[in-house]
Order: structure tokens, then C-alpha cells, then sequence
């Protein structure tokens, strides 16, 4: 096999540096000197080249030199035909071989991966080290519960060679629990990272600090088989902190493997960046001051935020849905069901009840979030965070005889599968999930499966790695009231007149029947604040007033929680009863409209609108 000049350069090269290295030039000259005052004989005759090699190789300086140099083939063992190609390179090290080791099967580890470094960018055009030759290196250090490990050095490059495993064992620092084999809730509640720093040395030596990151570990625990992959992105230090210096490829795996993963929910619910977060940390206690005076008024107030069904995140059977932060829904004014049953909750708990997330579905299996509250004397309320409606749980038993009258629901929920606040975290472990025939003694594990609270706290509380920051107050509205239902009603009638004349029809106001239609719409919301109905009687009695005998009256309330008067014109015309107002038809009509704007924290507002008129009958 020839070698270009080029090739043939750079072996000469390292050869001549193998040989420098071993010193084999002045063990030469040792050896010719001592050849010369032995062997040659007074007639001074000449030393040839042959005695100078029979006299090396009997000295083993040969051998030592080509033990030195191992000839390896880069060529794959299938492309190998019967005549071997020649080595077009050597190495002056053994390959690389991982060690074997026995691990306890009564204790829990980690086996750390690192695959692979990719995106190091300041080694770019760094040229590829040759065999042999001294290169600047990248070194791992590791550390994770009084354990440290090192990796093998690889050479600096864009996409530098790392490849390997540590065993870290996972274990719990309390008294008399350093033995156990960690369970899932133990290995949850274990907030500590694995450090990995990683470190540059130079060809003089010098050890540079390149970068430092802490690896959360505990997704694991959720995923499939209990192995996962981990992308983690290395900063720079110091003023170079923003600075991406690389990306390691991570492979962690449980050793042995859980029983049971822990579930998604716990685990992987991600906010809107993204992120990985335990749920209760989306709970906190939260008192709203002087904007908020009851329970049912703070559910009130979430009910006319509005709803929108949040994006799924992923693709195929890997989606996640998307929770979030308390700031970023009550900035958008609207969110998914989630996150107006997370800030429920947190509102009831300020208000010293004992509140729960609830997770399950309502009809035809929809998933679907709510809030629960156990009363101090077993009360079961269910709260509706979309809605504000409230249910008493009075559950069914399935084990009494016929003759026995049931209860019969008025929720919409079916299936119950956990219940979970900023300290608790139950999981519904009774024969059946079906709401209604739930108990909810939930100091009874057969019934209801606690998680460590030891665990929940470790993520949950300020300071973890996956807690959200502190609860931002609410905000009072900066929505005034009085002004902005002014505006709505002379929108609606300006709205009315035109469709009314484009029908070829007259329009005729009632400002004295319009002003009547207030105390209704203010009972409405009172309802739907307290549950209370009041001061229906005097809005019929002022009605039955104002309408002659002989006329008929007729009205038309609805709610929304948007101001914007197009819109709900829109959606009421497409009422018959609605429709059936504004296009009224008869001898002496009169028309009237009535809005009224109720407003509430983070200009979030109640909006009714009643159409209403009153015609003499001709028939």
C-alpha cells in the first residue's frame, strides 16, 4: 500500500516523536559506543549497519520500540476480503474497555449516560488531534449525595467524543433509612441535582473551568420503562453565564426498575414556557384584601374569566397539556379549565376552607378539572370553576337494597382519579372512580392513597428547583362600571335601529322601561354571586305598572363577559326569543334595552344585557 507525501509526512512525524519520547536516540548511542570498545579489534576495521542492528536487537531496544507502536485498521470487519489491508494509522494507547460491576439488588441507583457532546462552538476549527498527539482535553466531574466521579479525558472539538456511564446510588440521608431501597415518593422527595462541571486542560496542564450545571434527575421517574433522554445545555461561567458552551447528551435509567411510574400529572405538567412542574406547586394559599369579601363571590369572579381549551404540547402519544402561571392567566383574562380551578382553589384556601384540585371527567369522558371543599363536619361541596355553580356530594350506595331512594347528582362529573392541594396529594384507589359513588373519607388510605407529604413539600416549597416564584396579588379593575354599561346600551341601540330599518321598520325607545329592567339584571348577578334570589317581586310589580292593560310585555336577559357590543348583538339575534323582540311587529311598539356592567378583580366583568318591549294586541 503507497501513502501520499502527505501522509507519508505526518507518520514520519509522529514516529520521530515516539521516538523522542522513549528517548531512543541516546540509548542508540549507548548502545554504538559500547559495541565500538567491544567488538572492534585493534586493526580499527569498519562497524557495519548489520552489527549496529544484531547489536540493538540484542539489547531489546527493537522490541521495546514496536511494542510501542500497535498498528491498527480502521476498516470494518465486513469490508475485510481475504488479503488484510494494510494499518494506515497507529495508536500509542489500549482501547478503551468499561469495567463491569456488581450492583446491590437491594439498594436503588441511577445509571448516568453521557452519549455524546454536540454544539461546542468555540472548537469549531479546532483540527482534529492526530494519534498520539498531545490536544487540549474535556473532562466530566460529577457529583450526586457524597458521591464524585470523573470521566475519561476526550480531546477539545466541536463535537468532542464524551462517552460514559456512571452508577450513582440513590438513597435517603434520614436515621435508619440509608438501607431501604428508595421508593418512588422517597426518590421524589430527594431535591438534590447531580452537579457536573465540566473542566478543560491544555497541553501545559492548565485546568480551565468551562462550565457548571445542575441536572434535575427526577423526570425519570415518569417516564416510559424508566428510562429517558435528557438534553442538557452548559452555560459558560462568570461573565459568560448567558453564553451556551455546549449540549450533552444525557440517558438516564433506573436500576431496578419501579414497579409503577409515578403519574404524568405529578410529574410532567408543563407551564407555558415549557417547563416541567409538580401541580401543587400551581396551589398557594391566596387572599385577594378588600377586592373580594366570600368564597362564593371569589367564585364568581373566576367564572367571568374567560375560557379558552389550551394547546396541547408534543406530538403522537406524548402530549401534554399546558398549565398556567397564575400572572399569565389573569394577564390574558381567559384560560383553560386548569388554571380557573388552580386559582379557585388557592382563593379558598385564603379563605380558610379546605380545598382540593379535583381531576377527572364529565360526560363522554372529557377530562375536566374542578374544586372540592371538606366541610369540618364532612360536607362534600363541589365547585364549578367555569360556572360558580355549587353542588352537595351526597354519594350513592350501590349496597343498599332497591327500596332505599338514591340521591341523585346534579354535577356534571363522572369520573374522579386524584384530588390535590399545595400539601396534599391524594389518588382515588376505591373499587370504583364514578363520582357518585365516591366517599370521601380521606383519612382512609384504602380509599384515598396519600403521597409523601416529605415528598410533595421537597418540590413544592420555595426553593425547589420546580416551585413556581410567589403568588402576584390580584389587581383592582380599572373598569368603571357606570361608564362603560352607558357605552354598551347606546351601541346595542344604535345596533337595533339599523337592523330594525333594514327590516322596514320604525324604532321607538321606552327610557322608562328601560330604567325598570336594572333591578332585574342586578338580582340576576346577585344570584349568581350567592345563590340568593331577591327582589323579584318588586321588578314584576313595576312591570305590570308600566304596561297598559291590553299590551303585552315581553323580555330578554342574557349574560357575557365581554364588552364588546357587535358581538353580543350577534350571538342574541340568534335566540328566536331574542330575535323575536327586536323585530317585534304590532300597534304601539315600544322597545327598551338594558345593560349593566358588574366588574370584579383584573377588570375581569359580569355583562347583562336585557331587550325587552311591550305592543298592544290587535287580535
Amino acid at each position: 500500500m503507497s501513502l501520499t507525501p502527505r501522509k507519508a509526512s505526518e507518520l514520519k512525524q509522529i514516529i520521530h516523536q515516539q521516538l523522542t519520547k522513549m528517548d531512543v536516540h541516546s540509548r542508540i548511542r549507548e548502545v554504538l559506543a559500547e559495541t565500538i570498545r567491544e567488538e572492534l579489534a585493534p586493526q580499527h576495521q569498519q562497524l557495519s549497519e548489520e552489527d549496529l542492528i544484531k547489536a540493538l536487537i540484542r539489547r531489546g531496544i527493537i522490541d521495546d520500540v514496536m511494542k510501542e507502536l500497535r498498528f491498527v485498521s480502521n476498516v470494518d470487519d465486513e469490508e475485510r476480503t481475504s488479503t488484510p489491508k494494510l494499518s494506515t494509522h497507529f495508536i500509542d494507547r489500549q482501547p478503551v474497555v468499561f469495567k463491569k460491576t456488581n450492583i446491590d439488588p437491594t439498594r436503588r441507583y441511577l445509571y448516568l449516560q453521557v452519549l455524546s457532546g454536540k454544539a461546542f462552538l468555540e472548537h469549531l476549527q479546532e483540527p482534529e488531534p492526530l494519534p498520539g498527539q498531545t490536544c487540549s482535553t474535556f473532562t466530566l466531574c460529577l457529583h450526586f449525595r457524597n458521591q464524585r466521579f470523573r470521566s475519561k479525558p476526550v480531546p477539545c472539538a466541536c463535537e468532542p467524543d464524551f462517552n460514559d456511564g456512571f452508577l450513582l446510588e440513590i438513597y435517603k440521608d434520614s436515621l435508619g433509612e440509608g438501607s431501604k431501597m428508595a421508593d418512588a415518593t422517597t426518590m421524589l422527595s430527594i431535591c438534590d441535582p447531580v452537579h457536573i462541571v465540566l473542566i478543560k486542560t491544555d497541553t501545559s496542564g492548565e485546568i480551565t473551568l468551562v462550565a457548571s450545571y445542575f441536572l434535575e434527575w427526577r423526570s425519570v421517574l415518569s417516564a416510559e420503562n424508566r428510562i429517558t433522554n435528557v438534553a442538557a445545555e452548559l452555560r459558560g461561567v462568570g461573565t459568560e453565564s448567558k453564553v451556551s458552551v455546549g449540549v450533552l447528551n444525557i440517558r438516564l435509567e433506573l436500576y431496578p426498575k419501579l414497579n409503577k411510574t409515578l403519574s404524568q400529572e405529578i410529574v410532567n405538567t408543563q407551564d407555558e414556557n415549557g417547563i416541567n412542574r409538580p401541580v401543587c406547586s400551581y396551589i398557594r394559599p391566596l387572599r385577594a384584601g378588600r377586592l373580594l369579601d366570600t368564597p362564593r363571590q371569589a367564585a364568581r369572579f373566576i367564572s367571568v374569566l374567560g375560557y379558552e381549551r389550551a394547546h396541547m404540547i408534543g406530538g403522537g402519544g406524548g402530549k401534554q397539556e399546558q398549565w398556567c402561571t397564575l400572572l399569565a392567566f389573569l394577564c390574558r383574562n381567559k384560560g383553560d379549565c386548569e388554571d380557573h380551578a388552580n386559582l379557585l382553589c388557592s382563593l379558598l384556601l385564603g379563605f380558610g376552607l379546605e380545598a382540593f384540585v379535583c381531576v377527572g371527567t364529565k360526560a363522554k369522558g372529557v377530562p375536566h378539572t374542578w374544586v372540592m371543599t371538606h366541610g369540618i363536619d364532612g360536607t362534600i361541596t363541589f365547585w364549578e370553576s367555569l360556572t360558580g355553580h355549587r353542588y352537595i356530594h351526597n354519594p350513592i350506595k350501590p349496597d343498599d337494597p332497591p327500596v332505599v331512594e338514591q340521591p341523585k347528582p346534579l354535577y356534571p362529573y363522572r369520573t374522579i382519579g386524584c384530588i390535590f392541594n399545595h400539601q396534599k396529594f391524594l389518588a382515588n384507589s376505591q373499587p370504583s372512580d364514578a363520582v357518585e359513588v365516591c366517599v370521601f373519607d380521606l383519612h382512609d388510605e384504602s380509599k384515598w392513597k396519600p403521597m409523601s407529604g416529605e415528598a410533595i413539600k421537597s418540590v413544592c416549597s420555595p426553593g425547589a428547583t420546580s416551585a413556581l416564584p410567589p403568588f402576584p396579588p390580584l389587581c383592582a379593575s380599572i373598569i368603571d362600571a357606570a361608564v362603560t354599561s352607558n357605552e354598551v346600551e347606546l351601541q346595542l341601540r344604535i345596533l337595533v335601529a339599523e337592523h330594525r330599518k333594514d327590516l322596514g321598520l320604525a324604532t321607538i325607545w321606552d327610557d322608562q322601561l328601560s330604567y325598570l329592567l336594572s333591578p332585574a339584571l342586578a338580582a340576576y348577578e346577585l344570584e349568581r354571586a350567592t345563590s340568593i334570589s331577591a327582589g323579584n317581586e318588586e321588578f314584576q310589580d313595576a312591570i305590570r305598572r308600566a304596561v297598559p292593560d291590553g299590551h303585552t310585555f315581553k323580555g330578554f336577559p342574557i349574560h357575557f363577559v365581554y364588552k364588546n357590543a357587535r358581538r353580543a348583538f350577534a350571538t342574541c339575534l340568534r335566540s328566536p326569543f331574542c330575535e323575536e323582540i327586536v323585530c317585534c311587529r304590532g300597534d304601539q311598539v315600544r322597545l327598551a334595552v338594558r345593560v349593566r356592567v358588574f366588574t370584579y378583580p383584573e377588570s375581569a366583568c359580569a355583562v347583562w344585557i336585557m331587550f325587552a318591549c311591550k305592543y298592544r294586541c290587535v287580535l
